[in-house]
Parts: C-alpha cells; structure tokens; sequence
C-alpha cells in the first residue's frame, strides 16, 4: 500500500545516508539498525522460538512489517476529554471518519495514517494485510474487527508518525454495557507496541471509572511511554486549576501504584479562544513542552524497537531452557501423564534449578501460574530437546551484533528526527513546527472566501500600532491586538503565516487586514484556509506572492 512504500522510501532514506556518513569498514556491517534488526532477529532469535513454539506461549513471530511499522503515539481517555479534538488540533484538520462530540462518539480504535488519497481501511482488510503489524489482532474476534480501522489521509505529521485514536472509556452506568471483545486486551496489546500513551483527563471530571483504572492497569510495563494531559484546563480559575491538579496526582498514584507519577501537561489543547486567559503563559509552555516531546517519538522509535528485541531475545533464551529440561524429564514410554502433572507442579523449583545451572536472571523467567496453565495444553514429550549449539549463537549475537547496532543508533536517530522534521516544515505554522518559535518573540468554504476585504475597518487600530516609516508593524507591536482573541498562539502563529503575504515577517495594513479576517473566521467557529483566498489579495491590491 501507499502508506507502507512511503515509510519503507523513509527508511530506506536512513540507509542511504547512514551509508554516505558511516566510517564502518566491516563486511558484516548493517546498513541500519532497522535492517540490522530484521537480520539478527531470523538469523538467530525466530529459528529459536520455532523450535522451541515461543510464540504458542508468548506473542506471535516477528515479520519486517514490525519492524518497518511507523512509531505509534496512542491517545487514551474516558469519553468527552477531547482525544479526538486533539488530534484534529495536532494535524491541523480533520482525517476520514472522524467524529467529535459530549458522548462517546469515538467507538472505534482508528490508527490514523500517511497516504496519498483520504480513505477509510476496515479492521477486516488492515489485520490480513502483510505490510501493516496487525495481523495478531485477528485474536480478538470478529466483533473488535468491526470497530477497528484505519483512516489515511495526506499529511505532513504522518509521516513519520502514526496516531492512535481510541474509544471513549465508559463510566457510570455505562460501563455496565458489553462492549462485545476484549477492550483491556486490546488496549495492553496496543500499550506493549506504541511508542508514547497519552491520557487525557478533563478538568471538569478527574473521577477515574471502574472501566478506566483497568485500563490504566493494562498500560503497567509501559510506565517510561506514559504522558499524561489535564485537557480543558482554560475552564477553570487558578485556584480551581490548583485542586484539580493535585486531585488528579492523588488519583494517579492509588492507580498507578509508584512513586512517581509520569509527566502531567496542563492546558487547553484545541483551536478555541482561551475561556479564562489568566494562565495562557503556562498553557503555551505546557503546549510546547508537550509538542517537543511528540516530536523526539521518531528518534526514540528506533531505541524502542532495539530494547524490545533485546528483551525479546532473552525470553526466548529462557524459555527454550525451560521447554528442553520439561523435555529432558518426560519418560521414554510409560508414565507420560503422572510425570507431566509433576513437572507442572514442581515449576517454581524447576525454574531455580534452571536459574543456577545457566546464570539466567530470576526476572527473565515467565510468572509460574500464567506459564503453568499454558503447559496443561502441550505434550511435553513432543517439545524439541536442547540445541546448545543455538543457544551459543544466540549468546554471541548478543555478545558481538547487538552492541554494533546500538552504536548505529545515534546516527539513525538524528536522521529520523530530521526527515520528520523536513516533513512537518511542509506545512508552515503546523502545531508540530517551531514550537518555540512565534511571531510574538516568546512569548470550510464560505461568502466571506470570496468577498473583497476593506482595509479602512482596520486603519485606527493598524496606526495605534505605530507602524514603521515603511508602514509596517513587527510581531512584538501585532502581539496584543492578536492575543486578545484568546486564540492559541499555535492558531495565532498560523494565521500571521498567512496573513505574511510577502514573508518578510512583518505586516503592512493589507496584511494586518488579513490577519485580522482570519482571527474574526476563527472566531465564529470555521476552519482557516490552506491560503489566503485569491478575491482578498486581489481586492487588497497585493500581489501574488508565492505562499
């Protein structure tokens, strides 16, 4: 599909120029730490885990398409917290199918992907899809599948980047309804695979529900992806907004069960006027703090994927131990059964016994009573007996290859993070673009698209400014009269991008006109423009600057 050769041409981007700038002389040197991965993972560790039917036990075998997979940032909440709205405010539009409102009107798992024509992918087509890493999802049922999808839609923060969007959790009353599959499940199963969880909580309702602390319960092992939001924050006075935080940090903890609760970003992440403007310093810091770390999930995808083939690897070290000691104790004819019902209920010694003969780390073995119930359905006289010759292979792969992939890493992690960030340039002004840059300092079709502008409503207010000899005003001087809409500064700093005809980063009384249209557009509830409509340059006398 489109979406996979556009990552795969992505990818193949790292190669080529890992390769310009690699000083690595060695034959046996990967061209990436992805393709490294892919190698040592069939070379060594799959032949392992086949012989040894791992993935009867744990998860299913590897493809390149989990590896090749774009890094995923999951969005997760009770209904109504603004997940979706989120999303929307990320990529600046809305994507195919989406659906915003006070109830649940999220109720499907819908990652949201890059390709060349908007496009919904039901759950059915994603999971028998070879390049997608879905295929295990079909465990699920039936009944998940039809609310699973995909919506693709031409984006530059897709690019590099898949998102997540999730079903409201229920609370009340509602979480009493069946929702027809394993939604925890999926949950976990999405939790182990993405690159950054972000919970989003409303200021308005910090209860957490039955429903939503089992789901928070699921994400346990994954605590380092976890962000969490207080959404909705601009509804709330400074003491209010106080109470709620450190409600919500109480709320946390009993959940969580750490000591440390993950990073807690406070704001109002939508394209709407601030309700109460006092705090709009700490929102915009919030907002930038928050958006800087979305865009470190490319350069720490491939640290993320490197870390769980490593642990992969070990589990599938200790459990091909495991599974040829059970072996080694079957009897030869007689007494298969009693013997096997033994071995199930000797596991927590056998488990130390294979601990102090191999040096194994007591933490790398499976919990006793989930890897118990699992034997009851195998006939240990069929498992494969020890290869050690394998298991050395392994050792050394671990010993030599890994730690020449891991030194791969910091050149494949700044290519990423630049590719991505080449991409989102594409589309100036995106919240994902120069966060901390605005032009302050720091600090859908309709008539009026088509009408001419009148920029002699704006004059007093443009001259109050104190425009410069050449009749233009900088950011610092537009600052207030733009800060006084309330709007966002990610919103504000799209609209003087438009309004900036001729880019010289300043605004003469036609542009300031623009920019004063667009705040009034946005204001009354429409979507800005991609550009400044052609009737308004023409009717403002600018020419046609390349935008």
């Amino acid at each position: 599909m489109k979406v996979y050769n556009e990552y795969k041409s992505y990818l193949s981007g790292i190669m080529i120029r890992w390769m310009k700038k690699s000083t690595h002389n060695e034959a046996d040197a990967y061209t990436s730490t992805l393709d490294g991965m892919k190698k040592v993972y069939k070379k060594y560790v799959r032949p392992l885990e086949e012989m040894y039917r791992y993935q009867e036990f744990y998860s299913p075998l590897l493809t390149d398409s989990d590896f090749d997979a774009p890094p995923t940032v999951m969005l997760l909440g009770q209904y109504s917290t603004g997940k979706t709205t989120f999303i929307k405010y990320l990529l600046e539009t809305d994507y195919p199918g989406l659906r915003i409102g006070p109830e649940p009107t999220t109720d499907k798992f819908v990652a949201i992907m890059h390709g060349e024509q908007d496009q919904i992918i039901p759950g059915n087509a994603l999971v028998v899809d070879q390049k997608h890493p879905f295929k295990v999802l079909t465990r699920f049922g039936n009944n998940f599948l039809q609310r699973f999808e995909a919506a693709v839609l031409k984006n530059p923060v897709l690019q590099g980047l898949t998102l997540l969007d999730t079903p409201g959790v229920l609370s009340g009353a509602k979480q009493r309804v069946n929702r027809g599959y394993d939604f925890t499940g999926v949950v976990k199963w999405f939790a182990d695979r993405v690159d950054m969880i972000i919970m989003l909580f409303d200021a308005h309702k910090l209860d957490i529900s039955d429903e939503f602390q089992q789901v928070i319960t699921a994400c346990k092992g994954n605590d380092t992806k976890i962000r969490i939001i207080l959404n909705k924050a601009d509804r709330v006075t400074n003491q209010q907004l106080m109470r709620v935080y450190g409600a919500l940090m109480w709320s946390l903890g009993k959940v969580l069960n750490t000591p440390e609760v993950a990073r807690v970003y406070i704001g109002s992440f939508w394209d709407q006027p601030y309700q109460n403007d006092d705090n709009r310093r700490l929102f915009e810091a919030e907002e930038e703090d928050l958006f800087k770390d979305i865009q470190t999930v490319p350069r720490g995808a491939i640290v993320r994927k490197l870390n769980d083939l490593i642990k992969r690897t070990r589990l599938a070290k200790t459990h091909a131990y495991i599974i040829a000691h059970l072996k080694h104790e079957m009897p030869a004819v007689f007494g298969k059964e009693s013997k096997q019902k033994q071995l199930i209920s000797n596991l927590p010694a056998i488990f130390e016994q294979i601990q102090r003969a191999t040096g194994i780390s007591p933490g790398d073995f499976p919990k006793v009573q989930e890897f118990a119930e699992k034997l009851k359905l195998f006939d240990f006289s069929k498992f494969a007996k020890l290869n050690q010759g394998m298991i050395d292979a392994l050792d050394k792969m671990v010993a030599k290859e890994l730690p020449q992939l891991m030194a791969q890493v910091p050149q494949d992690q700044e290519v990423a993070h630049e590719d991505f960030m080449a991409a989102v340039k594409k589309r100036e002004g995106g919240a994902l673009y120069n966060v901390d840059d605005t032009p302050f300092g720091r600090g859908e079709t309709m008539d009026i698209l088509t009408a001419d502008l009148d920029p002699t409503r704006y004059t007093y207010e443009f001259e109050q400014l104190q425009p410069n000899a050449n009749g233009k005003v900088t950011g610092t001087q537009a600052k207030k009269p733009m800060q006084d809409s309330k709007l966002p500064n990610s919103t504000l700093k799209r609209i003087w991008t438009l309004g900036d005809v001729d880019k010289d980063g300043m605004l003469d009384i036609s542009e300031f006109t623009i920019v004063k249209e667009l705040i009034k557009l946005k204001l009354d509830g429409h979507e800005l423009p991609v550009e400044v409509p052609q009737q308004w340059l023409n009717s403002l006398g600018i020419e046609d600057y390349k935008r």
